[in-house]
C-alpha cells in the first residue's frame, strides 16, 4: 500500500462519523438527519470493531464520543450559533489529546520503522498546535464575522490541514529516506 494511504486511512476511519457529520451540516442536510447518520456510523464503527474483536483506537473513540455529545446537541438545539462554535471545542478537545506524546507513531508505514519516530512525535505537537489555532481561529470568525463562517468552514480547515500533511509527508519521506540510506552505508561490524 502506498504510503500515503497508508497515513491518511486510519485518521479517515477514526473521524468517519465526525467527518460525514460536518459534511452533511456543510451541505445544509437537516441538522437532525445529518446528527443520526454521523451518530449511527459512530456507533456502527464501533460495533463492527467489537464484533472483529479489533482494538478500537483513541481516536477513534474520541470521534465517537464527539458525535455522540454534539449530535445529541444538536437533536436537541438546532441552534446555528451553537453548530457555528461547536468546531471549536472539538478541535480543543483534538488538540488537547494529541498532545500526548508518540500518538501518531501507529500512522507510521512499517519501512519508516526505527527511522523517524522522533520526527513523527514532534509532528504529533504541530498537528495539537494546528488544532488549537484552529480552534481559536474558529471562536472569532462564528462570533465576530458570522456572515462569512460558513466560507471559512469551506475553505480553512482543509487547507490548513491538507498543507501540515503535506509538509509532514514530504519532511518524514526525505528524513527517512536519508536515514535509511545512511544505514546502510555503515559497514556492518563498524562502530557507528
Amino acid at each position: 500500500m502506498h504510503p500515503l494511504l497508508y497515513a491518511a486511512r486510519p485518521l479517515v476511519l477514526d473521524f468517519l462519523a465526525t467527518i460525514v457529520f460536518l459534511v452533511l451540516v456543510a451541505l445544509k442536510v437537516d441538522p437532525t438527519i445529518a446528527a443520526t447518520v454521523a451518530i449511527a456510523i459512530g456507533v456502527g464503527q464501533v460495533v463492527v470493531l467489537k464484533i472483529m474483536k479489533r482494538p478500537i483506537a483513541p481516536l477513534q473513540w474520541l470521534g465517537l464520543g464527539l458525535v455522540l455529545v454534539f449530535g445529541t446537541a444538536s437533536l436537541l438545539t438546532h441552534d446555528m450559533r451553537f453548530l457555528m462554535v461547536k468546531p471549536t471545542v472539538i478541535y480543543v478537545l483534538v488538540g488537547a489529546f494529541m498532545l500526548k506524546r508518540g500518538w501518531m507513531l501507529r500512522y507510521m508505514p512499517p519501512i519508516a520503522a526505527g527511522h523517524g519516530e522522533d520526527v513523527m512525535v514532534a509532528f504529533g505537537y504541530a498537528w495539537a498546535g494546528l488544532m488549537f489555532v484552529s480552534g481559536i481561529v474558529n471562536a472569532i470568525v462564528a462570533v465576530a464575522f458570522t456572515d462569512h463562517w460558513v466560507a471559512f468552514m469551506a475553505i480553512f480547515p482543509l487547507a490548513t490541514k491538507l498543507t501540515l500533511f503535506a509538509i509532514q509527508y514530504v519532511t518524514m519521506r526525505t528524513i527517512v529516506r536519508r536515514r535509511i540510506i545512511a544505514s546502510r552505508e555503515i559497514p556492518e561490524g563498524a562502530v557507528a
